[in-house]
């Protein structure tokens, strides 16, 4: 089956409770009220000055649509590799070109349903990159971008955490946006 762009359909890796992959399906279709548990990823961008990049996620988006969140998430196709599908969705959605990655939550597993009843259900290791260049975002993906002080990121999520994404939100319960060590 593929898209009417002639495209082939995304497609996601589902999985067990104990995170063995058990089958896939379309990206598409699998978010929904009853979401499966599937594999995704969240990468944390920095730039030189040490400032995170925070992304608005598309009015558009299907799930979350508005909300704050890290600099992009998701998904490894069937086969891929998580470090190469994070350097390919940092050019699809931010124009950046990724090169090292750094994973800084590997266990990191949630589930959220958003105020329209669409279900996020991942195991979805976390990673943090530095950039050199500002985001060019893709529309589709991204409606506004921020560079922030990672103090400020923590007490903006601290006071306002409906602001945010809940993924983002739990990963700053268990870790603390630092830079790579250049």
């Amino acid at each position: 089956m593929s898209h009417p762009s002639g495209s082939t359909p995304e497609q996601v890796v589902l999985l067990a409770e104990d995170g063995r992959p058990v089958g896939t399906a379309d990206k598409a279709t699998v978010h929904g009220e009853d979401t499966p548990l599937h594999l995704a990823f969240s990468c944390h961008v920095f730039d030189a000055r040490g400032r995170v990049l925070l992304t608005r996620r598309a009015i558009s988006k299907r799930t979350f649509p508005g909300v704050w969140t890290n600099a992009f998430c998701g998904h490894p196709a069937p086969g891929e590799e998580i470090e190469d599908a994070v350097r390919r969705r940092g050019l699809r959605e931010l124009a950046l070109p990724i090169g090292e990655i750094e994973a800084v939550i590997p266990d990191f597993r949630y589930r959220a349903v958003d105020s329209s009843g669409i279900v996020e259900n991942e195991v979805c290791p976390v990673y943090r990159t530095l950039v050199r260049d500002d985001p060019m975002p893709h529309a589709d993906e991204v409606d506004d971008w921020a560079w922030v002080a990672p103090k400020n990121l923590l007490a903006a999520v601290a006071a306002t955490p409906f602001t945010f994404s809940p993924w983002l939100v739990l990963q700053l319960k268990r870790w603390k946006p630092a830079p790579p060590a250049a």
